[in-house]
């Protein structure tokens, strides 16, 4: 009999959870003021969500009796409102670091998750922390959350004797919904316990499945309601001046329009009218000595906010856009550059996005960017003249993607740009599909590309992936392939390093889907992946590694990795000239890191490494320490320091011809060299209220490269030594950034922006090794810049006007 119930009792549960749980709403005609105090009446006439389910760490575990919480939902013609009781019997403890906009911290947070179309595919985000802080975001399975998107909505938290409380208007102008009368929407409710690291939601999301959008429960009750015009205005104006050794600059005043409209339902219009980003965060720029450029992350929010249609098949690197011109200006030998701009103005901009409810996606992106000039003079008769190294360029990508069952996808995308005049065009055309079985327990993922250049010569390329996977249970493994033409070229809108390549790869993974008695979560994993020329078969990479990824019980995270090249393989790309390659010996390494309690006060995260090759004398190590101290809940300090060293690293420095009958080079010199590498970057945070904070952000780094031998590449691919070269390839690059700044988000979607900034950066070929002199020379070189800006922006809801009026 025993039995029996038991057997019912877990049937009744598996099948409670994996049902979606149903809320019901009403509509109101009085005012709710969104103050924290749920003390309109209408409040208890409202049906209640409750019965939270942990999400993480221990999956499908009930919350708490005195940690239950209440949510309940209303509605009026503008808005949905949302208040949230969450009990804690111990309020005092509840954690409330105040914070940014989008930034957690060490907090408690509530959130609510809406689906307007009801369809699994798209969740809005808003969550508010114990310290009335505001974060939102955009949710998709394939892309995960968007933090860049910014909505415009009110929430006020509130601690009480019994825990505490969260009031929210998510005005209709935030979500998407249909046109139809009765509406029924995808809902779910989040909270998270810090002190605890354990994360609840309302309706149960099953960890052993690859899905979290598809696992809402449903809001129904809503009736009658319209799609407002969204229509968003935000007019800016900022003010700089500017300072260096060399010139200065006072009053240099700018003014913008960004816009948003709202086509219809489902999709947006994203204008952006004389850009101005002059509060960019700066790029951490690294001593590059390898056969690549660096790859920079979008710091640009337009470039940022709901661009996840556009990042299908990985196609977009948005910094191409305004970003260095394609050609370098040429000079006689009487002549000398005195000209020559780093990065290339943008015009404007605009992009439409958004996805029918029958499931298809669109996304439209246009950029125009102006023509650039060089200035170069003659240094005999002093006559000045420009040379076009950006012409006038058109760039432009469309997607087309359908999603079917809710989990799966098949897209159609292409990108181009088109310039003006006799310059080089680039089209890239691509299917990108992503398969999930029924129940989200198989994926096939993969890709088509096709890219065509219309330049001197023409070239037309393919590149192709394919991967099948297991995503659910708790022992998980993937398997798959590409190939990639030589003469495949995405770099005007996308970033591609590698060519003329096909590839194997494999990955295994056990993972623990509920806390055992030393961990809250345990993963283990191997992958190995092999590369090989496609012309020669030879092998270009072969990797295998090793790594666990664990969580204590006491939430401190810990991990370890084996990494190893067993064989030698052939590096095509460091010669820097067609169908050469230098060998590269094995090599073994490994890692560990850890990372303490960021509940607590004091934390650190620590990150050794060490490898050795199969070469007498070559090895590499180093590490990363960085401590952070949370001195209140408004004051907090981060500092991280990293070193690095490689020992008889085996690089290219030049090209010489030997012959000088042969028109190109014959000899490539490699050299061996020591390479070292120190960063100190801090940052921190006084945040006098959710509303208003003061930010610091430093960084200082300093990478060096001392030639000890030069060596020569022979056509084997094996390095010999080389006499007779004397040119300084040194290479030494230090580079220092200081941002200060103090935010105030004085009215919804509104704000100010003061910031101070100076930079400054230096290479050269003369190694000093003092690193208090190289670091004070710095900043007293004559190319620090000093920047001091003002901006205002401020945010214009047409239907906040029309109501007014």
């Amino acid at each position: 009999m025993k039995n029996h119930l038991l057997l019912c009792f877990l049937f009744i549960s598996v099948f409670g959870y994996s049902q979606k749980k149903t809320l019901q709403t009403k509509f109101i005609s009085e005012k709710i003021e969104i103050d924290g105090n749920l003390d309109e009446s209408i409040w208890q006439s409202a049906a209640v969500a409750t019965d939270f389910i942990m999400f993480e760490p221990d999956n499908g575990k009930a919350i708490p009796e005195n940690k239950r919480t209440e949510v309940r939902v209303l509605y009026d013609n503008d808005a949905v409102y949302i208040a949230a009781m969450m009990y804690d019997d111990n309020p005092d403890k509840i954690l409330r670091e105040i914070t940014q906009r989008d930034n957690f911290g060490t907090s408690d947070i509530f959130g609510v998750f809406i689906n307007g179309f009801n369809d699994g595919q798209q969740d809005f985000q808003f969550f508010v922390n114990a310290a009335d802080g505001q974060a939102d975001c955009i949710t998709t399975d394939t892309n995960g959350e968007d933090y860049s998107w910014d909505a415009v909505w009110k929430s006020k938290a509130v601690i009480t004797a019994k825990g505490w409380i969260v009031e929210m208007r998510i005005p209709y102008a935030a979500l998407r919904f249909s046109g139809e009368n009765k509406q029924t929407w995808g809902l779910n409710f989040f909270r998270e316990i810090r002190r605890d690291r354990q994360k609840f939601t309302w309706n149960f999301i099953d960890s052993k499945l690859g899905t979290f959008t598809q696992q809402t429960g449903v809001l129904e009750g809503i009736e009658n309601i319209k799609p407002p015009t969204r229509l968003f205005l935000l007019p800016y104006s900022s003010f700089y001046v500017n300072a260096d050794s060399r010139q200065k600059t006072y009053g240099t005043l700018k003014g913008g329009l960004d816009l948003k409209y709202g086509i219809n339902d489902a999709f947006t219009l994203d204008m952006i009218l004389v850009p101005d980003f002059g509060q960019t965060k700066y790029d951490d720029q690294i001593l590059n000595l390898g056969p690549f450029e660096q790859q920079f992350n979008e710091n640009r929010p337009f470039f940022t906010e709901g661009t996840d249609l556009f990042s299908k098949g990985n196609l977009v690197y948005s910094r191409r856009i305004g970003g260095n011109p394609i050609n370098y200006p040429t000079a006689a030998a009487n002549e000398e550059i005195i000209d020559n701009p780093a990065s290339v103005n943008l015009i404007n901009a605009l992009k439409v996005s958004g996805r029918t409810k029958n499931g298809l996606g669109v996304g439209i992106l246009n950029a125009v960017t102006e023509k650039t000039t060089a200035t170069i003079r003659n240094n005999v008769t002093q006559e000045v003249r420009k040379e076009i190294v950006e012409p006038l360029a058109n760039y432009n990508v469309l997607v087309l993607d359908q999603r079917f069952r809710k989990n799966s996808s098949v897209a159609f995308v292409n990108t181009n740009v088109t310039r003006n005049g006799s310059f080089r065009d680039g089209n890239v055309t691509a299917l990108v599909w992503d398969l999930n079985t029924k129940k989200n327990t198989y994926n096939l993922a993969g890709d088509f590309k096709y890219s065509y250049i219309n330049g001197v010569e023409d070239k037309k390329g393919i590149n192709s992936q394919l991967n099948f996977s297991e995503t659910s249970g708790k022992f998980r493994y993937g398997v798959g392939a590409d190939i990639t033409t030589k003469d495949f070229d995405n770099n005007d809108l996308g970033i591609n390093f590698e060519t003329n390549y096909y590839s194997l790869y494999g990955n295994t993974s056990y993972r623990i889907l509920n806390p055992t008695k030393y961990f809250n979560t345990f993963n283990a994993r191997i992958n190995a992946y092999s590369q090989f020329q496609k012309e020669t078969g030879k092998l270009q990479t072969g990797n295998i590694n090793f790594q666990i990824n664990s969580n204590t019980k006491k939430n401190h995270y810990f991990g370890i990795g084996f990494d190893a090249n067993p064989v030698e393989t052939y590096d095509y790309y460091e010669p820097r000239v067609a169908d050469r390659y230098v060998i590269r010996p094995s090599k073994l390494g490994g890692f560990i890191y850890i990372s303490t309690n960021y509940n607590h006060s004091f934390a650190i995260d620590f990150n050794p490494s060490y490898a050795v090759f199969d070469e007498a004398g070559r090895n590499s190590y180093g590490f990363s320490l960085g401590p952070r101290y949370r001195f209140s809940d408004k004051l907090s300090l981060n500092y991280n320091f990293n070193f690095f060293r490689q020992n008889n690293n085996k690089g290219y420095i030049d090209s010489i011809n030997e012959d000088l009958n042969l028109a190109t080079p014959n000899t490539i010199l490699f050299a061996n060299r020591n390479v070292i590498t120190y960063s100190n970057t801090l940052s921190g945070k006084y945040s006098l209220n959710s509303q208003m904070t003061f930010n610091i952000s430093l960084r200082h780094y300093w990478s060096y490269a001392e030639n000890k031998n030069t060596l020569s590449l022979e056509q084997n691919g094996r390095l010999m030594d080389f006499a007779g070269y004397a040119d300084n390839k040194n290479s030494s690059f230090y580079s220092w950034n200081a941002d200060l700044s103090y935010t105030w988000w004085f009215a919804p979607g509104s704000q100010v922006s003061v910031l101070y900034r100076n930079n400054a950066g230096a290479f050269e070929r003369n190694i000093n090794k003092e690193f208090r002199e190289n670091f004070t020379n710095l900043l007293n070189n004559d190319a620090l810049s000093h920047v001091f800006s003002i901006s205002v922006r401020y945010f214009i809801d047409y239907n906040e006007v029309k109501n007014k009026f």
